[in-house]
């Protein structure tokens, strides 16, 4: 009897969860705190939802962005981080954050293209020579403004960014240069701009679950794959590849989002408290990136990969061969200007450099 109760009361729990309901001490028209005697005091916490590993910077980014909250409001706002899909996947959450069931999500801007076009200029590939040029450029002020637009008239606001470093390629076969590439069977997220960059390189992109990435490298169903750093070490990818491969060619950001209209919902206070507490996590989350790239790179060769640098040389290349790629996005959002025009015209000099000859017109 004991455990048909426990039972009952998990399963309206975790409906309340999904809703987003009074047990979270708020509505989806408002996310102000409730008042009890002289005192506000929230008596639910916020749900804070990932797709992502507890040992990964996401999930830093969410905790660290929680235990600010609760830190700036002397305890007052609580939010609980739901991690590893809990709550839904992907798209689920980012459904679920627009309606304000899950106020806040933490993901990859990559299954956002799906709601905002425009975030494809994330995925813009071989524009950055350094992760430190990818921040500065990001964290410009007119890429804000305009970014910012973007995420609040698909009814959310972008509340910081993060990263995992670049995204590198593991490989069971060596690398000796861009001809490497050539029909490697690599595998992709269902992402059109990763599998055309993929594409222009001549390799044969096959989208595949991650759940699935493993057993397709033991089977041979794809030769090679692309993640980041600490992706590869939670996943063991170096018992299946020998190689990894520094590509570079997108940074592997992670966003944290709030549904727009619970964020209008609070007091001007608790949206202070969210902005800063914001801001210090994304300092956290960026400093805990590049700390865990060198430990996972040590982990990696202890365990036997062989890490190859991509030349300055072989990266030309490969910026040429992505140039089509990159003149397409432009077409399609302004926001890559400012990527280039902030930090990144030592990079690329003229917004033309991007677009092949033919189509400089």
């Amino acid at each position: 009897m004991k455990g048909k109760f426990t039972s009952v009361i998990l399963a309206v729990v975790l409906v309340a969860i999904t809703a987003g309901t009074i047990f979270f001490g708020y509505s989806k028209a408002s996310g102000k705190i409730t008042k009890s005697g002289a005192e506000e005091e929230q008596r639910y916490a916020w749900p804070l939802a990932t797709c992502s590993t507890e040992d990964t910077i996401t999930h830093i980014f969410a905790t660290q962005f929680a235990k600010e909250v609760e830190k700036l409001s002397d305890g007052k706002m609580k939010i609980n981080v739901y991690p590893q899909s809990t709550l839904g996947g992907d798209r689920e959450l980012m459904e679920s954050c627009k309606d304000g069931d899950i106020p806040f999500v933490v993901q990859s801007p990559a299954p956002q293209v799906s709601f905002m076009p425009q975030l494809c200029v994330f995925d813009t590939p071989c524009l950055f020579e350094n992760i430190d040029d990818a921040r500065k450029a990001i964290d410009n002020p007119d890429f804000q403004k305009e970014i910012q637009k973007i995420y609040k008239g698909a009814g959310y606001d972008l509340l910081g960014i993060a990263d995992q470093c670049f995204r590198v390629m593991t490989s069971a076969k060596p690398f000796t240069g861009i001809e490497s590439f050539k029909g490697q069977k690599i595998r992709t997220m269902e992402n059109a701009y990763h599998l055309q960059f993929w594409k222009q390189m001549g390799a044969n992109p096959t989208p595949m679950s991650f759940s699935e990435v493993y057993i397709g490298l033991q089977q041979g169903t794809i030769d090679a794959q692309e993640n980041a750093y600490e992706i590869i070490v939670s996943a063991k990818l170096y018992e299946q590849q020998k190689y990894l491969i520094s590509t570079n060619a997108v940074p592997d950001y992670t966003t944290l989002i709030v549904s727009d209209e619970f964020y209008q919902g609070l007091t001007k206070e608790q949206q202070k408290i969210i902005d800063q507490a914001a801001k210090t996590a994304q300092e956290k989350a960026r400093e805990s990136a590049d700390d865990r790239r060198v430990q996972r790179q040590k982990v990696l060769e202890d365990e036997g990969m062989q890490i190859v640098d991509v030349d300055q040389k072989t990266w030309k290349q490969m910026q040429e061969k992505c140039q089509h790629q990159a003149g397409v996005q432009q077409t399609k959002t302004k926001l890559f200007f400012f990527f280039q025009w902030s930090i990144l015209h030592r990079i690329t000099p003229s917004p033309l450099h991007f677009y092949p000859a033919s189509r400089r017109a």
